[in-house]
């Protein structure tokens, strides 16, 4: 998974005062969670921009101006509900052998068949929560819905990966074509045909053989 860098620096003062003279200099108030105590710190307010306003989830590198240097995941974000400006952000500090919990997003790639012949395309989970080591997270969850036919749907059991634990049950759809007035079912139809065709083959040459 990517990591974006933060470079930031400790917070001698947590008090309102000092939060709000922050914020009022551009920077954002941080907690970074996970380890031995927490670290307060703060960073511009535009170095969150590509971590923050992307659908993609990235780790974050937090270098700090004392030198300490912490691999983080996002947590928790807090916006101004007005201007929507980001007043508050908690991190939880990453170790190698601990397992950790995030939202990963879903990708789909192909042409569904059943879409193709009218189905609608349900993406009813576009991330899914996951459990595992940080080194084994994947940038996103591919799936590929070309063999989806109208009424098919892939599900958490279909995605399973030994090395991720799906917080999900196994049953959940993350995407399913579900039927729609225009749709045609063209296998079933050709099917339905095929089979007239031999009964009225076998019924002449029942006819045939008595007419003998």
């Amino acid at each position: 998974m990517k990591s974006i860098t933060i470079k930031g620096s400790k917070r001698e003062s947590v008090g309102k005062v000092a939060t709000k003279a922050l914020r009022n200099a551009g920077k954002v108030p941080c907690v970074l969670y996970g380890g031995e105590q927490a670290i307060h710190f703060s960073a511009d307010e535009k170095a969150f921009k590509k971590l923050v306003y992307t659908p993609n989830v990235y780790t974050a590198t937090i270098e700090l101006e004392s030198g300490e240097v912490f691999a983080a995941i996002l947590q928790d974000i807090q916006f101004h509900p007005v201007s929507d400006r980001i007043l508050h952000i908690d991190f939880y500090q990453l170790f190698e052998g601990k397992h950790v919990t995030m939202n990963i997003p879903v990708k789909l790639s192909g042409n569904s068949v059943g879409v193709l012949n009218g189905g609608r395309l349900l993406f009813t989970n576009r991330k899914l929560r996951v459990r595992a080591l940080p080194k084994d997270f994947p940038d996103f969850i591919g799936v590929d819905i070309t063999p989806l036919k109208i009424g098919d749907n892939v599900s958490i059991s279909d995605i399973l990966d030994e090395k991720l634990e799906f917080l999900h049950p196994d049953n959940m759809a993350v995407v399913r074509v579900a039927m729609a007035r225009a749709a045609v079912v063209v296998e079933e139809e050709e099917g339905e045909e095929g089979e007239e065709g031999a009964t009225e083959g076998e019924e002449g040459a029942t006819e045939g053989a008595a007419a003998e």
